[in-house]
């Protein structure tokens, strides 16, 4: 990163190495070539949120004269500048990956993408027939003439700028603008000898642009794309009506400034120049010279094409999990014993049941429901509009600041409250983010809560390429606590005093750095100590610090961090004993997992937060002791799982690069996302083998004899 030797690495460098990491899987020969481009999509997907966020807030510190330093000691401008030479880097490795690797290698394979000037006569005609009836009639051109209103343009769209030339006894040049917005018809399929032959809307367009200007001679169309600042807050302290408040951020969100503007590379300087004036760029560094397509995440449709299997991964189904039988119910299950499921290894189908399952239940009194992103036509919203609908008390809290996914939940929220269901927006100034179910159901003995905490979102689509813990329980004291949690969210309610779980904003991040600091105390009087986590981010200051104090003490700390990681690991006399790796594979690691030895006491614990500041401050968040100990075992083996992996894995260095981990000698090759899937595939097979070979009779249900 070469950054100053301070104890801490800058966040936004740190976030810039992980999407490195991902672009690098698209670099590596060794993967199948459409998830080559999968994972280069992703990479060019992440880069355009960072610049809507990171950089956008950036830009308005600077803008507001802040000279504050980040932790690691740099202001927002020197954020920028060395922001600015580390995207360039990426950005020019991303299209070098694409076009001297990825294009070529999926030509040779039968999917090509056909250029203007490389057209059969075949392919000439058939594109101009889909111009003359589908992008003709749909698309207009906008004259863009000196001191008028530039249009507005949407955030992350593709446009056209059209140089014309100057008018009969003028010498300026005219301008216009086609708008290409949110074309579902970026691809256009073009007949081709066996494989799949394409053409981008952007190059069909270009190659006729002449037919939106009649009479006019076209001197250049250029494609390009400008990204919006999106980290606009609400101010809720002002907001009577959450609600509507988040509809002008939505709103407000369509004009805010450019941070970035995307251009081709042929583009001329008169073009350029332009563009620049019109979208008030003061910065050489806003503007970013394409090599190649713009919006490379849009090749997300090529790497999912049907029919090139041989292009892709070994599909890998999640499996049933033998804990959960739902021919007998969810329920039973659960009333048997604690369940822990690993997505996407094993199937999400036992959530999804246990809400469904509730919705139908005549015994089931209530449903209480935390929810951050759910998908499109969501089972388990649907569900709990059932269960209203049925007379049941459904209570919903919808987050609707979960970035990016705003309109959908305001959508989610509307469908919720039309079926009767209490819909609370969370806590004023703060983020519901915790992952919570609590199901209260009559049973002959009484009372009965069950519970499901998560370290991922209720959201069956996600749930099948993230890694995640679900763990459901009958649990008293942890059914008693998730209420009391519940209910301080939903009313006005003081913070109880919890038995078991602990939250944020209140005293997740004491309750971590009490348990740091008891291995830290065991280790100097000379037992034995350490510490594992598996988490997403570690930015939090005080958390580094208190790790730094324990790998002094010779506390042995074993960090697996998927993205920003701002701990300096390996430093003599600071960090000697943490070790940091991350793992980037098929799925997205997402899953929050903390262990503590605690004098052979083993603590273990689930959790919805990342350790940092946002997170810890700003948001509602849980921490859930693991006190089953099938379950907690289970947990322990899946870190150490993780800690293993020498194929996948890549250690962080002090100097803040990344080096991969590589089998050496005669270890065994360990990637650790195949060993969890080979382990829940054989877990679920020895539950078939053990069903067929035990005698199971019918129970009767009910009171008759």
């Amino acid at each position: 990163m070469n950054e100053p030797q301070t104890p801490f690495f800058n966040r936004e460098l740190s976030w810039l190495e992980f999407n490195q990491r991902v672009l690098d899987e698209a670099r590596d020969p060794d993967l199948p070539l459409l998830e080559r481009l999968k994972f280069l999509a992703i990479s060019a997907s992440n880069l355009d949120e960072f610049f809507m966020v990171r950089v956008g807030g950036l830009r308005i510190l600077k803008g507001q004269g802040s000279q504050k330093p980040d932790p690691a000691g740099l202001t927002p401008e020197q954020q920028l500048d060395a922001i600015a030479a580390r995207t360039g880097r990426m950005v020019a490795d991303q299209y070098a990956c694409f076009r001297d690797d990825l294009e070529p290698k999926l030509a040779s394979e039968g999917i090509r993408r056909a250029a203007p000037g490389t057209l059969t006569e075949r392919q000439s005609t058939l594109i101009t027939r889909i111009f003359d009836e589908e992008i003709y009639p749909v698309f207009t051109p906008m004259a863009v003439e000196p001191g008028n209103h530039f249009p507005i343009l949407v955030n992350q769209t593709l446009n056209l700028c059209v140089r014309l030339a100057p008018a009969a006894g003028t010498a300026e040049a005219r301008f216009a603008v086609i708008p290409l917005g949110r074309s579902p018809k970026r691809f256009l399929t073009v007949q081709s000898e066996g494989g799949y032959a394409y053409m981008l809307l952007e190059d069909a367009v270009a190659m006729l642009a002449s037919r939106f200007f009649s009479g006019e001679t076209v001197e250049e169309c250029v494609a390009f794309r400008i990204t919006r600042n999106a980290d606009l807050a609400i101010r809720e302290d002002q907001a009577s009506d959450l609600l509507a408040e988040m509809e002008e951020v939505l709103d407000a969100r369509k004009e805010s400034a450019c941070v970035r503007l995307e251009i081709a590379e042929p583009a001329s300087d008169d073009l350029r120049g332009f563009l620049r004036r019109c979208l008030d760029i003061a910065d050489d560094s806003e503007i970013v010279r394409v090599p190649g397509p713009i919006d490379l995440a849009a090749m997300m449709r090529v790497a999912e094409l049907p029919g090139f299997d041989r292009l892709k991964y070994e599909p890998w189904p999640p499996k049933p999990s033998p804990l959960v039988d739902l021919r007998g119910g969810v329920f039973d299950a659960i009333a048997r014993r604690d369940v822990l499921l690993h997505h996407p290894y094993e199937s999400f189908e036992p959530v999804v049941r246990l809400i469904e399952e509730a919705a139908d239940d005549p015994d089931v009194l209530a449903i209480k429901q935390t929810l951050y992103r759910t998908g499109r036509d969501s089972p388990i919203v649907a569900a709990l509009c059932r269960a209203s609908e049925k007379g049941k008390h459904v209570t919903a809290i919808v987050e609707l600041k979960a970035r990016f996914d705003e309109e959908r939940n305001i959508e989610g929220a509307r469908n919720l409250e039309q079926a009767s269901v209490q819909v609370i927006y969370g806590v004023k100034g703060l983020k519901t983010h915790a992952k919570l179910c609590i199901i209260v159901r009559r049973e002959p003995h009484g009372i009965q809560r069950y519970v499901h905490f998560g370290t991922g979102n209720y959201n069956e689509v996600t749930a099948r390429i993230y890694s995640d813990i679900s763990y459901m329980t009958t649990d008293e004291e942890l059914g008693a606590d998730a209420t009391s949690f519940f209910n301080a969210i939903s009313g006005y309610s003081q913070p109880q005093q919890f038995r078991k779980i602990e939250a944020a904003p209140l005293g997740l991040r004491d309750t971590l750095l009490e348990m740091i600091g008891i291995e830290t105390q065991r280790r100097r009087q000379g037992q034995r100590a350490r510490i594992a986590a598996k988490l997403n981010s570690l930015v939090d200051p005080p958390i580094i610090e208190a790790l730094y104090a324990a790998s002094q003490a010779g506390v042995t700390v074993q960090l697996n961090v998927r993205g920003i990681c701002c701990l300096r690991p390996g430093v003599k006399g600071l960090s000697d004993n943490i070790s940091v790796v991350s793992i980037v594979d098929r799925f997205l690691e997402h899953s929050r997992i903390v262990y503590f030895h605690h004098g052979g006491d083993e603590r273990v614990f689930i959790s919805s937060a990342d350790w940092m500041p946002r997170n810890l401050d700003r948001r509602i968040e849980l921490l859930v002791p693991i006190d089953d100990a099938s379950s907690r075992q289970r947990l322990i083996a899946v870190l150490d799982t993780y800690f293993r992996d020498n194929t996948k894995a890549r250690r962080l260095t002090p100097d803040g690069s990344y080096e991969r981990i590589r089998a050496r000698g005669r270890r065994r090759a360990v990637r650790c996302q195949q060993t969890l899937y080979e382990e829940a595939r054989d877990a679920m097979k020895r539950a078939e083998h053990s069903r067929r070979t035990t005698f199971e009779p019918y129970r009767a249900h009910g009171s008759g004899g």
